[in-house]
């Protein structure tokens, strides 16, 4: 398996793995992202970043993150997604790819790395848990959406 920054070759087997995600978080039907606004997104506008993990050529598993701010700490990484294919889970690669993102804060010297999870995914909860972090329950989440839907 190898870790790597994702390169346009990419943005298709991402996008993929996009759907996938939401496939497993039931919201199969949530994605609107395309692959040219993916590829904008990562490669043009660098709005965010993504490493791959890849396997005999094929990319297996993802990450997105981005740079944050806090007003207090300075700047952060945001993890926006990390997902494995089913088959490759168990594997070692979720934890090397989340290192990998722990890495880029550190290198950068980010204060701090945030992520959401959703509080039935108990494989990602327990995930996370096993790499110390902390899960604060008291934090409301909030989001408007500017294309006149009030979807995820």
């Amino acid at each position: 398996m190898i870790i790597r920054s994702a390169e346009p070759k990419d943005v298709s087997s991402i996008l993929d793995l996009i759907i996938g995600l939401a496939v497993y978080e039931n919201e199969p039907d949530q994605v609107d992202t395309t692959e040219e606004k993916l590829h904008h997104d990562l490669f043009i506008g660098k709005f965010c970043e993504a490493l791959v993990a890849e396997h005999n050529g094929e990319v297996k598993a993802f990450t997105i993150y981005y740079t944050s701010y806090s007003t207090w700490k300075g700047p952060c990484i945001y993890l926006e997604d990390l997902f494995v294919l089913e088959d490759y889970r168990q594997t070692g690669i979720g934890s090397k790819l989340f290192e990998c993102v722990v890495n880029v804060a550190k290198e950068r010297g980010y204060a701090r790395m945030d992520w959401q999870v959703l509080g039935w995914n108990k494989p990602a909860i327990e995930f996370y848990k096993k790499k110390n972090a902390t899960l604060d329950a008291e934090w409301i989440n909030g989001r408007l959406f500017f294309d006149g839907t009030d979807s995820k």
